[in-house]
């Protein structure tokens, strides 16, 4: 049996929202509200949230949770579930979700672990969504991804990709299957890719994107790719904070 857990990176500096992990909404922080909504997947067999400050940690310990401390030097959250897999010897795969995405559908996280799963022939497994708006194609904060047979991954962007020469139109955009997608930041990775990817250098092409997920691309190591039709915003701004407090409707801090 494929033994599968989850890793929630953590943390404590943002630049956007100060701390936003340990905001407090329904009277639970941010950080909690996530690690809850991981443990209700059913496909793994435990939660680890990887933090990187004894301020999270000891919020993790407030509310039950397993906190183990990395290294402040980890330049991304791979690096921290890096980390994790050393001292976590006998899980074959880890899930990356993210800690500021407190409504994260569980069902998600069991789809990108099945999906890894399916595929022996990938290293990693990550979702995306349909994009049927030219707002979202264009936006550079939208990373997109180009999709092959299999699911397989070609390549992922913050350009509009793949560009459309004669103009991108409405049927386009609405195409089924999808032409656009949405790359989300979801993650099921195999633990010697994240052995090999501890051990690496910034690829060119993560470089100049600032996408991590090119440094596997251009090393040949393969991605398969899910679709979701939904996903949850998750906190980068105060807005961002305040829509999930009302979508909690109105819960005290």
């Amino acid at each position: 049996m494929v033994r599968i857990h989850v890793v929630i990176p953590a943390r404590l500096s943002s630049t956007r929202l100060p701390e936003k992990l340990l905001l407090r909404a329904g009277g639970k922080s941010v950080l909690q509200h996530t690690y809850e909504a991981a443990c209700r997947a059913s496909s793994h067999n435990g939660v680890t949230i990887a933090v990187d400050d004894a301020k999270l940690e000891q919020e993790v310990r407030s509310f039950g949770g397993s906190a183990m401390m990395t290294s402040p030097e980890c330049q991304s959250g791979t690096d921290r579930l890096a980390e994790v897999a050393a001292k976590l010897v006998d899980v074959d795969v880890f899930v990356n979700v993210q800690g500021d995405e407190p409504e994260i559908d569980p069902a998600a996280i069991d789809l990108v672990a099945a999906t890894l799963v399916a595929n022996p022939w990938a290293a990693i497994a990550t979702v995306v969504r349909p994009i049927r708006d030219v707002a979202t194609l264009e936006n550079p904060n939208c990373v997109k991804a180009v999709i092959g047979s299999e699911g397989r991954a070609i390549y992922f962007s913050r350009a509009s990709v793949p560009y459309v020469r004669d103009g991108t139109s409405e049927s386009m955009l609405g195409a089924e299957p999808p032409l656009f997608w949405h790359h989300l930041g979801l993650y099921a990775y195999r633990r010697d890719f994240l052995d090999w990817f501890s051990s690496q250098r910034v690829g060119k092409l993560e470089r100049v994107e600032k996408l991590e997920q090119l440094r596997a691309l251009e090393a040949g190591y393969a991605i398969v790719v899910a679709r979701i039709d939904a996903a949850p915003a998750g906190i980068d701004t105060q807005a961002d904070f305040d829509a999930f407090v009302a979508r909690l409707g109105g819960g005290c801090p």
